[in-house]
C-alpha cells in the first residue's frame, strides 16, 4: 500500500491528477458535440492553430494563455468564414487553417528559438504546472461547465439540425462562436496536460468509445464524462510508476479503452445478426408432411 499510495505523497502529483480530472472532464464532453457534428478535425485545426499565439506570447513577455486563445478564435473565424465557399470542401478547408497556424507558429520558434520551449508546447508538461497555470485550468473548467450545462441542449439542436435551430429561433451565430470558443479555451487549458499534438485526441476518443456505448444523447455525455476523467485520472497516476510521458500514458489509455468497447460491440451485434439469422431460417424452412414432429 505504501508503494501504491507514494505518488499521493508529492504536491506535483496531486497537481497533476486534479488538473488532468480538469481537462479529461472538459475535453470528454466537448467531444461530444464535436462528434454529434462531424467536426472532430477542428479540434485538431485548433490544438496547432494555438502554436504561434504561444510563441508570439512568449516573445513578448505576455501570458501565454492570452497568446494561445487569441489565436485559436482567429483560427475558428478564419474556418466559419472560408466553410461559406462553395467551391471548398470542408476537410480543405480545415487542413489549410490548420497548416497555416502550425507553419507560422514553427517559423516563428525558428526564428526566435529561445522564445518558447516547443517540446513543452507540444508534449505538455503536467508535471511541472505552477499555480497560477492550475487557476487558470480550474477557472476555464469552472466557466466552460457552467456554459455546456445551460446550453447543452441548444448545443444538440444545433449541431444535430442546425436548420431547426434556426427555425426555433436560436441565436446559431452565437452559439457556434461561444462553442468554438470553449474549445480554444480547452485546448489552451490542455497544453500543459497532454501538449497540442495529443489534445486532439482528448477531444475525439471519449465521445467516441460513449456514443459506442449507448445512442441516448444524455447517456453519452455522461459515459463521456466519465471516461474523460476516470483515464485521465489513472493515466497521470500510471505515469509516475512508468515514468512516461502523462499526455502519452493518458491517450494510450483512452485508445485501449475505445478498441475494447468497440470490440465488444462488435461481438455483440455480430451474434445479434447470427441470432436473427438463424431465426429467420427457421421461420421459412419448408414443411414437409409425414415426417415426425410435423404438421
Amino acid at each position: 500500500m505504501n508503494f501504491l499510495l507514494e505518488p499521493l505523497h508529492y504536491d506535483f502529483m496531486l497537481k497533476a491528477l486534479f488538473c488532468s480530472a480538469l481537462i479529461g472532464c472538459v475535453c470528454a464532453l466537448l467531444s461530444v458535440f464535436l462528434l454529434l457534428k462531424g467536426w472532430s478535425l477542428i479540434g485538431d485545426a485548433l490544438s496547432h492553430a494555438v502554436v504561434p499565439g504561444v510563441a508570439v506570447a512568449y516573445l513578448w513577455q505576455l501570458p501565454y494563455a492570452l497568446g494561445a486563445f487569441t489565436t485559436g478564435l482567429f483560427a475558428a473565424a478564419a474556418m466559419l468564414v472560408l466553410r461559406r465557399l462553395p467551391m471548398l470542401r470542408q476537410d480543405a478547408v480545415i487542413g489549410f487553417v490548420f497548416s497555416v497556424f502550425f507553419a507560422t507558429g514553427l517559423l516563428i520558434i525558428s526564428l526566435y528559438p529561445t522564445a518558447v520551449d516547443l517540446q513543452a508546447v507540444i508534449y505538455g508538461n503536467i508535471l511541472g504546472i505552477a499555480d497560477s497555470d492550475l487557476w487558470q485550468m480550474l477557472v476555464i473548467a469552472g466557466v466552460s461547465l457552467l456554459i455546456l450545462a445551460l446550453k447543452w441542449r441548444d448545443f444538440m439542436l444545433l449541431f444535430f439540425d442546425d436548420v431547426q435551430a434556426v427555425t426555433t429561433g436560436l441565436p446559431v451565430r452565437r452559439l457556434q462562436w461561444l462553442f468554438f470558443a470553449l474549445v480554444s479555451a480547452a485546448v489552451v487549458a490542455a497544453l500543459q496536460t497532454v501538449g497540442a499534438i495529443l489534445v486532439i485526441a482528448l477531444l475525439i476518443t471519449p465521445g467516441a468509445t460513449a456514443f459506442l456505448m449507448t445512442d441516448r444523447f444524455g447517456r453519452v455525455l455522461i459515459c463521456a464524462l466519465i471516461i474523460g476523467v476516470v483515464t485521465a485520472v489513472v493515466g497521470a497516476y500510471a505515469s509516475y510508476f512508468l515514468d512516461a510521458a502523462t499526455g502519452a500514458v493518458i491517450v494510450v489509455l483512452q485508445s485501449f479503452l475505445f478498441l475494447l468497447v468497440f470490440a465488444i460491440k462488435h461481438l455483440a451485434v455480430h451474434r445479434a445478426t447470427q441470432t436473427k439469422s438463424a431465426h429467420r431460417l427457421q421461420c421459412t424452412a419448408p414443411v414437409r408432411y409425414g415426417e415426425e414432429g410435423s404438421v
